[in-house]
């Protein structure tokens, strides 16, 4: 159990923060942090170490989200959180804009694509880590990733 205490220490922040990149909710991000160590816990015997047990903690934790949105039925706006507003009004206006159309442009895109450029944008993933989580190479998310960015720009003109 000790050992358990400090994967928790370790990796809270991480999980949580990505969770919250994915559903811009806290609330549901810690939902969804909270199940995610608890299924680590039931699971961990499971662990193979082919990875990281980051890297595996990171997974459950997308699968788990998943699974809730599943749930769901769609992603809601609910389970998205407002935008962060900015000191300059006219500013926070154009950041909104901005940021709407870059969210409807990524709600748009295809999968893998969407899901690798939110890891290593949000998630801030290494592209070894994004290849293992998806078991591909690293090669392959560097070049999933160019390509997320090629379509993002090409859909914002």
């Amino acid at each position: 159990m000790q050992e358990f205490d400090e994967l928790y220490k370790t990796y809270y922040r991480q999980v949580f923060l990505y969770l919250l990149d994915l559903c811009k909710n806290p609330d549901l991000a810690e939902e969804i942090t909270q199940e995610t160590f608890f299924k680590v816990l039931k699971k961990i015997d499971t662990f193979e170490g082919k990875c990281s047990i980051g890297t595996w903690m990171l997974q459950i934790a997308k699968n788990t989200f998943y699974n809730h949105c599943k749930k769901k039925k769609h992603f809601s706006t609910e389970e998205c959180g407002d935008i962060p507003a900015k000191d300059n009004p006219e500013n926070e206006a154009i950041d909104r804009d901005t940021a709407r159309e870059i969210h409807l442009v990524l709600h748009k895109l295809e999968e893998p694509y969407k899901e690798v450029f939110w890891m290593r944008t949000f998630g801030e993933l290494s592209f070894k880590e994004i290849g293992t989580i998806h078991g591909k190479t690293e090669s392959w998310a560097r070049v999933t990733f160019y390509r997320a960015k090629q379509k993002i720009k090409e859909a914002l003109g």
